[in-house]
């Protein structure tokens, strides 16, 4: 008999996106290879306490949080490289600290903190093998302002924006409201630069309705952005698998809305059906119950441009693991926009994949497979430099 891999599947957070966090991991712990994989859930708090506990593994146990955790061990973990154990806070006399080890972490939070890449620094200092996007990929891909930044640089379409902090806008609003309707003109799309699952998102169409907008964002995040409104818009989604070297794309879907923009409420509280407990809608199964056509149905040089925008963002980001890249498309011109790229998409994506060529828990694997490349490929990496400057008499003006 094999001896499994420990997976540590954190999932949770401090973030407003925390329930679909917890949706999404749960739907990622069922499809994994029991055969392969031994899962240790670690359950982050919205006030930043780290639980551990089968009983994390049940989506209904969600309902009552007192109990639930009560049914769990807090725990933590130390800042010592390669140092995988998890520690119970609290021990008896002659209790045991440890909990459990595990070999590889796999974050499934979406927002900040987690998606943003700062608990992926915290797995790079202690030395953890662990799944997605690394550091920079992670905290470019979750700021809609610098990721804009970075792609319109490398020559990828994006829309026309604007951007700026609150406090900016608080003293000079008059300057801001003058140059957002010179630049892009109404109507106008604005959002929270580092939120995701359409959280703070408004669309304005006239000087009022964005002073509203505005008051809205700012109440999710410091650093706001207002973006050109494509015209005759259809969303389009794309997932991509991969690494740096070996970059696979999933079917296209596009997303249906029910209204002007794709909310929170059709991503996560829309149609109903199996998996869908207590209160109805779609609370059972997070991004994978949104209402879509998949594969979406396009024109072929519409499909291959967005291939290729694809392809060219996820290398452009040095993305990693799986990530979604969300499309504008304006059907008359043709022309295609990125609108912005998840880094940990909700549910992962799986039903993208299982519409390609793979179902969830072959994409858990294949998730796994670049992460554990990505930490033999640093390994080799030359870390320490042969020259000690203070035997040297160095470090002396």
């Amino acid at each position: 008999m094999t001896n499994k891999t420990t997976v540590a599947v954190f999932f949770g957070g401090k973030s407003v996106e925390h329930e679909i966090s917890v949706l999404s991991a749960l739907q990622a712990v069922a499809a994994f290879d029991t055969a392969k994989y031994k899962i240790l859930p670690i359950y982050l708090t919205k006030d930043g306490k780290w639980y551990t506990g089968d009983a994390l593994l049940d989506t209904d146990n969600f309902r009552d949080m007192k109990a639930l955790l009560a049914r769990c061990e807090e725990v933590y973990m130390t800042p010592a490289a390669k140092d995988q154990t998890v520690y119970r806070v609290k021990t008896s006399l002659f209790g045991k600290r440890e909990v459990a080890s595990f070999d590889l972490a796999f974050p499934i939070l979406h927002g900040a903190p987690g998606e943003d890449g700062s608990l992926q620094g915290f797995f790079e200092l202690k030395e953890i093998p662990y799944v997605g996007s690394d550091v920079l990929a992670s905290s470019v891909s979750m700021d809609k302002i610098i990721s804009k930044m970075v792609m319109k640089e490398a020559g990828i379409s994006v829309t026309a924006y604007t951007w700026f902090y609150e406090s900016e806008w608080y003293e000079r609003e008059p300057e801001i409201m003058a140059e957002a309707e010179e630049k892009l003109g109404y109507p106008i799309i604005v959002k929270p630069a580092n939120l995701g699952s359409s959280v703070g998102i408004s669309k304005a169409d006239n000087a009022e309705e964005l002073r509203e907008a505005v008051e809205l964002a700012v109440s999710f995040a410091p650093r706001i952005l207002l973006e050109n409104v494509v015209q005759n818009l259809t969303e389009i989604n794309c997932s991509v698998l991969g690494n740096n070297g070996d970059i696979r794309l999933s079917v296209c879907e596009e997303p249906l809305r029910s209204g002007e923009i794709l909310s929170y409420d059709d991503k996560y509280l829309s149609g109903g059906g199996k998996g869908s407990k207590g209160g109805g809608g779609n609370s059972g199964k997070g991004m994978s119950g949104l209402k879509r056509k998949i594969p979406a149905d396009l024109p072929a040089t519409v499909q291959q441009n967005i291939e290729n925008a694809a392809r060219r963002t996820f290398r452009v980001l040095d993305n990693s693991g799986v990530v979604r890249i969300d499309f504008l498309w304006n059907t008359k011109s043709n022309e295609i926009f990125v609108n912005e790229i998840n880094s940990i998409p909700g549910s992962l994506s799986f039903y993208l994949w299982e519409a390609t060529n793979k179902n969830f828990t072959q994409l858990l694997d294949d998730m796994i497979g670049f992460a554990l490349k990505r930490q033999r490929d640093r390994s080799g990496l030359v870390k320490t430099y042969d020259r000690n400057i203070f035997s040297m008499g160095g470090g002396k003006k």
